[in-house]
This record gives structure tokens, sequence and C-alpha cells, in this order.
């Protein structure tokens, strides 16, 4: 089978790898569609993420549908042609986090794409039936892609708590802002500004549900006076720019709440300490998803014209390198780009 490695700092080969057949309780599947994620693409330009440098070769993608083959051993109740999402993530499930729910901060987390453990930019793979999330026959492969980052979207909103008409503000609308925004609206959230400088993503965004979408010349000012001075009741830094967070900080109400789904470049971030302490402010910090795929798919399924525009662009594996180079360009009006694999 054809694999996508990643190399080293912006460059990939594509490599031809055997195919083992599943194991007792795995199942084998043809990889449809993979989208590529803002932690991709912190492997793909910097050779790393959050403090974990790449171990090359890797195989990154973590977004990942596909179509059953044939399933190993003790496998019941599959059918080869089947449409399933495909959860990256596999918990140990008797760990202290696991035992209290936590099963995203698993001590012993095996995450398809991440420290040694091939992704999904490759044609097949074998994986654990419990991984995989059926998927309504009238959502296609495509948009299937999009449960694993909705279900982040869903994690975040769960610290946020949004009460029905509280207002917010989203920094940055890439994938996983643009999501964010969208579950906001559909959680009852009354006015959401959206703060990207990217002009086609702000398109996006106010396509997805955004009320006001502002540049970055002065978002704190315009929220400020836009909300009389008080500020949003919630703020999430979907972006991890420069100072990104600290506007989150100046755009509050006193007592809002900060949600950091955001993953920087830098290892230490400065923080405006007084504001934070000044206004009570509680933060948040968010680390994939937890228990929030099969709610993630629901709500795909009852809204897939909301989310399919935002998959603007599709590559077959052999053009990765092309795929990822367009994305780091925001070249062409790019929004979700997908690798296609088979």
């Amino acid at each position: 089978m054809k694999s996508a490695e990643l190399v080293g700092i912006r460059e990939f080969r594509i490599v031809e790898q055997e195919l083992p057949e599943p194991g007792p309780g795995q199942v084998q599947v043809r990889v449809a569609a993979v989208g590529i994620c803002g932690s991709d693409m912190h492997n793909f330009t910097e050779g790393g993420i959050g403090g974990s440098p790449c171990k090359y070769p890797m195989v990154l993608g973590h977004e990942p549908a596909g179509v059953v083959l044939k399933a190993g051993a003790g496998v019941t109740g599959l059918s080869a042609g089947d449409h399933f999402a495909l959860e990256p993530g596999v918990a140990c499930g008797h760990c202290e986090m696991c035992r209290i729910g936590r099963a995203n901060l698993c001590d012993n987390m095996l995450f398809m794409s991440s420290g040694g453990i091939p992704g999904f930019f490759r044609e097949y793979v074998n994986l654990p039936a419990h991984n995989l999330i059926p998927v309504p026959k009238h959502v296609g492969l495509r948009e299937a892609t999009l449960i694993e980052p909705i279900a982040v979207a869903l994690h975040s909103l769960s610290f946020a708590s949004v009460k029905p008409g509280e207002t917010a503000v989203v920094f940055g609308t890439g994938p996983i802002g643009l999501l964010t925004i969208a579950s906001l609206k559909l959680a009852g959230a009354g006015r959401v500004w959206a703060v990207e400088p990217v002009a086609h993503r702000r398109e996006m965004a106010k396509m997805i549900g955004a009320d006001v979408v502002l540049d970055t010349s002065d978002p704190v000012g315009t929220i400020l006076r836009d909300t009389g001075r008080r500020g949003v009741d919630i703020a999430f830094d979907c972006a991890a720019g420069e100072d990104t967070v600290n506007h989150c900080i100046g755009a509050l109400a006193k007592t809002g709440r900060l949600v950091y789904t955001a993953i920087p470049a830098e290892v230490h971030v400065p923080f405006d300490a007084p504001g934070l302490r000044k206004k009570e402010i509680t933060f948040f910090n968010v680390y994939r998803s937890n228990h929030q795929t099969e709610r993630a798919r629901d709500i795909l399924a009852e809204n897939v014209s909301l989310f399919a525009p935002m998959l603007t662009h599709a590559r077959p594996l052999d053009e990765i390198q092309q795929a990822f180079d367009l994305v780091t360009s925001y070249g062409d009006g790019v929004g979700k780009m997908l690798v296609t694999p088979a």
C-alpha cells in the first residue's frame, strides 16, 4: 500500500509498505479521506508540536473516514463496504484518567499520527473495531472527516458551559475556529464575534454563523465598544497568535471564561496576569476531545449543509506535498483541505 511519510520540515515522500492482515478485534479499512489538521501543520512547518518533536519518518493524519474491507477474529456486526469515521485515539481503559472518564488524558494513550504511531495518510489501516464510528448514509465520507474536529470543538464548549444568549468571541477562523463558531450558535449563544487576519476565512466565519467578523487591527477595542465596555462572556483562542490569548483576556467581561483550544508554536506563552486576575477570569485548556465523537457525528448528520462548505479542497495522496504547501500559504481560498488516499 502507499503511505505518505513526513521525513523532514516541509518534506513528504510516498513509500510502499506491506499491509498486514487485521489482528483479533481489528478491522481493516480503506482510508477514503483525511482532513489536514492544524496540528499536522505544526509538524509540517516546525518539526514538532507543543514541545514534542517529530520522530521521522512519521505518518500524520488523524481526521479520517473510510470503508470496511475485512474484519479480524472476534469482530462481528460489520460488513465489507460499511462507511465509518475512524477514531485515532486508542485509550487503555484502565488507568486513573480512563477510570474517571477523562480518556483523552489516558496515561497509556496510543494516538495514531503521533509519537511514532502511524496516522491515516495511507491507503489502508488496521485498527480496533471499537474505534469505528458508523455514519448515516446521507453523510458522505468526505463530510465524515469533520467528526473528529467537531468533537474537539464540542469538548471545548463543555468547558465553556454556554448559556442561551451569552456572547462570545473566537480568535482564529481556521477549521477549529469555524467549527467552534458553528457549535456556539447551535448551543444557543447570542452574538458571536470572529477575529481573523485572512479575508476569505472571515467570509467563511460569516457563512458558518458569526454575527460580526473583524480583522486584527483593533479587535479588543471594537468588542468593548460593541458591548458598552462590558466585554463578552466567553473567549476562545483558536489561533495561538503572538498575542491572541491576551486579546481574549482584554475582550472578556469580569468573571468571563477563556477557552484555550489552540496549540502554540512556543513552549512558553506570556499572559496578561493582572488582566486575568482582576477580572477573575476562569481559564480552560483543551486537549483533543473526550467522549464527544458520537455526539459530533449526530450534530454533523443533522447539519451537513452547514458544515460541508468548509470542505473546499481535496488532493490525492500522491499530491500531499502540494496540499500542505497550499494550506500553509492560505492560497486559493482554502478552508478545510482533504487528502484522499484511496
